[in-house]
């Protein structure tokens, strides 16, 4: 018995901001939406692929996720590029405590939920 393998994240939105929250993870991060299975449709929000893993985008109302450490974090590469491209669209940036061997940053998405850029150093 073990565990084998990470298949998803989930991070969620409020009700009724799904154009919101596809602008900012499709248009801004430039995530692939995948086809949600039919059943679960009705229970609102999207998911996405980034290579063998999938991102699912959940509706949870009175949440406040701006206190929460939890979060996805995303390896990328040109971090100073994200960096200014998160200026640009006047994103708070967080620089965080450094990891040996790793340049990194962290941000909230429009709807408060953490996420962690992090670009290996050369």
């Amino acid at each position: 018995m073990q565990v084998k393998a990470l298949n998803h994240v989930q991070v969620t939105i409020p009700r009724g901001f799904e154009d919101k929250a596809k602008d900012f993870y499709c248009g801004f991060l430039g995530l692939k939406e995948i086809e949600k299975p039919e059943e679960l449709k009705r229970n609102g929000g999207f998911w996405l692929s980034l290579g063998e893993l999938q991102i699912h985008v959940g509706i949870e109302d009175d949440v406040d996720r701006y206190n929460s450490k939890a979060h996805v974090a995303y390896e990328v590469t040109a971090i100073e590029s994200w960096r200014q491209k998160l200026r640009d669209q006047q994103i708070e940036i967080n620089e965080d405590l450094p990891i040996p061997g790793f340049e990194r940053l962290s941000f909230r998405d429009p709807f408060g939920n953490k996420i962690e850029f992090l670009e290996a150093s050369t």
